[in-house]
């Protein structure tokens, strides 16, 4: 599964404000940035991005996945 195509997942289930996807097949590396992670611990926010990836991990077209979450508020604070 390509990178372009977990993104295109990732934009139709999920209401995010910007997603970055890369790697390969072997690890993939996710930052998705959104409110739908306002409130929400850590755990719960790698559930909501895991959700809609549910099925393609496990036919195993994607081996493992990196993922960091942020609000808008959390990456503006990070991008300074």
């Amino acid at each position: 599964m390509n990178n372009e195509k977990i993104t295109s997942i990732l934009n139709k289930k999920l209401n995010l404000d910007k997603i970055y996807v890369t790697g390969d097949y072997n690890h993939i590396k996710i930052i998705a940035i959104g409110d739908v992670f306002k409130n929400i611990n850590h755990v719960k926010r790698q559930q909501i991005i895991y959700a809609p990836l549910i099925n393609t991990i496990t036919e195993k077209k994607i081996h493992a996945i990196s993922i960091t979450t942020y609000t808008k508020e959390e990456w503006k604070k990070t991008k300074k």
